[in-house]
């Protein structure tokens, strides 16, 4: 069993807040993943959890059971860094069998173990080498074989793979989310990198300033965001917000204002908007070259071509910078203006304080099963 459940936790450092009354259950055999910018709070959350930080107030419970007085090593978890903290001095065999010799296992029993770690993360041929003669990326195995070896309830990351090159990144997070198919592990995972995030996570926890601002499925938190730091944060390029004026609702749309157009946009209404400033969102991937449902005009400041993909960056006439994905041959030029359209169907809604209104969007069939309740 690995199963976590954080109740009202809290951290303070002297007067000030780091974490704010989280509370968050992970279920046995999830990959979760916080994600969020630096100085959010979520190494911190991490270290709570593994026992090498203290918690200011609340509850930490594996399995039911209160960890918060124990020690690292009783807690059932096993933790890799972002530096790999091997022994220079040691082999791998010998970096992966340390806890092992520090439980004073049968000789016989270590060897088994490490030679069955080895074989999963593919590091057979390099037992008898020592971390220097190793990639980044075989040292990243060989702590990561360290922890396996423990046979934890929990295994804990902590940006991991952040030292490495980012063609090893992509391999590596291949790697892991094989691992982690293998191990039927519960896993939580700590970066600040969100293609990470997507890509490897069950569910992912988005903190901002020490609060969780939204839970869910990676197609959740990108189709439905709840708040507008959640919509900026995940997704790249970043979404574009624009500022509209709402006019009108009805049962199943609220229609906005923008720059003298009008758009109808599939959400659920709220009352007392009409007449409000409102935030209108879209993503750069969702731009269409060419008429929309409203059209905006772009005069690129910079554009990168991707090859599968050109992006354009451009500041729009009211001054809000704008970003447009457009396919790899598209035809457009630094300082040459081009119009793309928006979609009402793409859009996202979100009121005077930030808050997102619900999109019209049916998760399921987007590929996507609703295994979890929005939060």
């Amino acid at each position: 069993m690995g199963q976590l459940q954080l109740k009202n936790v809290n951290k303070t450092f002297d007067d000030f807040e780091v974490l704010k009354s989280i509370s968050l259950e992970v279920g046995d055999g999830e990959f979760i993943v916080f994600v969020g910018p630096s100085g959010c709070g979520k190494s911190t959350l991490l270290r709570m959890i593994a026992g090498l930080d203290s918690t200011s107030s609340g509850d930490i419970l594996i399995d039911d059971v209160r960890v918060n007085d124990k020690p690292p090593v009783a807690r059932g978890i096993a933790m890799v860094f972002q530096s790999y903290a091997l022994y220079p001095h040691m082999t791998v065999f010998e970096n992966i069998a340390f806890p092992l010799r520090v439980e004073k296992l049968p000789e016989e029993k270590i060897r088994e173990k490490v030679e069955a770690v080895a074989k999963i993360l593919q590091l057979e041929k390099r037992l008898t080498q020592k971390p220097g003669m190793l990639s980044g990326g075989q040292r990243q195995r060989v702590a990561i074989g360290r922890a396996i070896v423990r046979e934890p309830k929990i295994f804990l990351f902590d940006e991991p793979l952040s030292n490495l090159d980012a063609a090893l990144r992509g391999e590596m997070r291949i790697e892991l989310s094989k691992l982690h198919g293998q191990l039927k592990a519960t896993m939580i995972y700590v970066t600040h990198d969100q293609v990470e995030a997507m890509t490897m996570a069950d569910r992912i926890v988005v903190l901002n300033a020490g609060d969780i601002a939204q839970v869910g499925a990676p197609l959740e938190l990108y189709h439905k965001p709840r708040n507008l730091f959640v919509a900026g944060f995940i997704g790249n390029p970043r979404m574009n917000f624009l500022a509209v004026t709402c006019t009108a609702v009805d049962d199943a749309s609220v229609t906005v204002e923008f720059a003298g157009q009008s758009l109808r946009v599939p959400v659920t209404p709220r009352q007392r908007v009409v007449g409000s400033p409102m935030t209108l969102g879209i993503r750069p991937e969702h731009l269409v070259l060419g008429s929309g449902d409203v059209n905006v005009s772009v005069l690129p400041a910079v554009i990168e071509r991707l090859g599968i993909n050109t992006i354009a960056y451009a500041n729009l006439a009211s001054g809000e910078p704008f970003c447009a994905l457009l396919p790899g041959a598209a035809s457009v030029q630094t300082g040459q203006e081009f119009t793309v359209g928006i979609r009402a169907e793409d859009c996202h809604l979100f009121d005077a304080d930030g808050w997102s209104l619900d999109r019209q969007v049916d998760l399921s069939k987007l590929g996507m099963p609703t295994l979890y309740p929005e939060s």
